[in-house]
């Protein structure tokens, strides 16, 4: 579905975001019959109340929204999406008590709310509509949007219905909008052409393992984008218990964070060179499946032991980032739903991720805070080496003991990449709605990097 802002501006609702230590400022600008209303109803500022007070045709005539105070504020984020879902139909205008950053914050969040993932079966979002305010740049504001609806459809959409095929399709689709470029890498195709651990973890799978390459832009630095397109995870021979499954079709999220992403980029027309590469593939089960204790050869010339197929993630993405790496870009950017173990590093509303370099670790911080979306920057531990080098070959890909799994898997990757590079270990799910963030898929760090771009990249 489109995300856009109100077109039609005639009648809109005049909208008043009222903090709890303004509540009096305001309370003393209405007329004495709007003031009594506004009091009878309980209205006292707190954050999410919301009052709509007639006019004397008995119409809306204004709204009051509770802000209510800074300390209230920082345990959540997107509050203007919540109290969108709140409010009637209808066509509202922010009228006064946002400013920068927050009315950014704010209008985002209120076409967020629209979001719904209705393929299936109706569902509600919420259907008041904003004006565009002046003071932000309501194209762009709409593009981010578009481009995290577009992850969230991707995540949500069932196996079923979303195996390396129809993720080649949506990529396929996103490079026509744009006029990116697109080549595959299919089936057998993928062994003589060197990506011999993508073939391997798909080949079980009726629905060929493949690997997707976009390009776009003819100038400026080159970012590429890495993104694990697992479209279901079984686990393999050493197969996930159901409670464990249950969630993998969301395994594709990193791919489908950066195809959002990638919208973002190009619509927006960040002057860069962007290149997007997606391993999509299947993990499953069959005769042909591949075995624990398996030794595979890498593009990168690395053999691997396998010590559980479950930990196929890393092995696909160890491919595509080596050949990454291949054309020297300015910066690459992988994202994984990689590790359970980042999730309980930092829970399910951070994106923890992993850097080199502090500059580059300051930027992504210092934009997530900007723009609502959290990170947290993890360690690439050296002294865990040792943990992924189990000797009969090169490296281990699922170190036992159990410890500091997404800090391994991340050294993992880092040992098939040279240019500058990041990791983001993301969870690509809502596990309970939230304003603006329904319960399913969600995009995780995209806004961030976005964010992060000129002090990344030197534009």
């Amino acid at each position: 579905m489109l995300l856009n802002f109100a077109t039609d501006t005639a009648n809109a609702i005049p909208l008043h975001v009222v903090e709890a230590d303004g509540l009096t400022d305001t309370l003393d600008k209405l007329s004495a019959v709007q003031k009594n209303w506004t009091v009878t109803q309980g209205f006292k500022a707190g954050l999410g109340q919301v009052v709509a007070i007639p006019g004397a045709d008995g119409a809306i005539a204004q709204v009051l929204v509770g802000y209510g105070t800074v300390d209230s504020r920082a345990r959540g984020r997107f509050h203007m999406g919540g109290i969108a879902a709140k409010l009637p139909d209808g066509v509202y205008q922010i009228a006064s008590g946002l400013a920068g950053a927050e009315l950014e914050e704010a209008a985002l969040a209120w076409l967020l709310a629209q979001y719904k993932f209705d393929r299936y079966a109706p569902c509600h979002a919420a259907s008041a509509q904003l004006v565009a305010p002046d003071a932000i740049d309501a194209d762009r504001i709409a593009i981010i949007a578009n481009g995290e609806a577009l992850t969230r459809d991707l995540i949500n959409t069932p196996a079923s219905d979303m195996g390396p095929q129809e993720l080649e399709d949506a990529a396929r689709a996103l490079a026509a909008e744009h006029g990116a470029k697109m080549t595959v890498t299919l089936g057998d195709d993928l062994i003589e052409a060197g990506f011999p651990m993508i073939h391997t973890v798909g080949r079980a799978s009726s629905r060929a393992p493949r690997l997707l390459d976009m390009r776009w832009g003819e100038t400026g630095p080159q970012l590429t984008l890495v993104g694990k397109g697992v479209c279901f995870d079984t686990g393999g021979l050493n197969i996930k218990p159901g409670s464990s499954m249950g969630l993998m079709k969301k395994d594709m999220g990193g791919s489908a964070t950066v195809l959002g992403l990638a919208h973002m980029i190009m619509g927006l027309g960040v002057p860069i060179r962007l290149r997007v590469l997606i391993p999509a593939v299947e993990n499953s089960i069959d005769g042909d499946a591949f075995r624990p204790q398996d030794i595979l050869m890498s593009r990168k010339g690395l053999t691997v032991e396998i010590n559980n197929t479950d930990a196929e993630g890393r092995l696909v993405l160890a491919d595509a980032l080596t050949l990454s790496d291949e054309d020297k870009p300015e910066l690459v950017i992988s994202m994984a739903t990689l590790t359970g173990a980042a999730r309980v590093a930092v829970g399910p509303d951070l994106s923890p991720f992993y850097t080199d370099s502090d500059a580059h670790a300051d930027a992504i911080s210092d934009a997530a805070r900007a723009v609502a979306d959290p990170v947290w920057r993890m360690p690439f531990h050296a002294p865990y080496e040792a943990m992924i080098e189990p000797g009969v070959a090169d490296l281990d890909n699922a170190p036992k003991g159990g410890m500091a799994g997404s800090i391994t898997a991340a050294l993992f990757l880092r040992r098939f990449i040279e240019s500058p590079y990041i990791h983001f270990d993301i969870y690509g799910w809502q596990p309970a709605a939230a304003p603006s963030r329904p319960k399913g898929g969600v995009g995780m760090g995209a806004r961030a990097v976005l964010e992060a771009l000129p002090k990344l990249l030197n534009l």
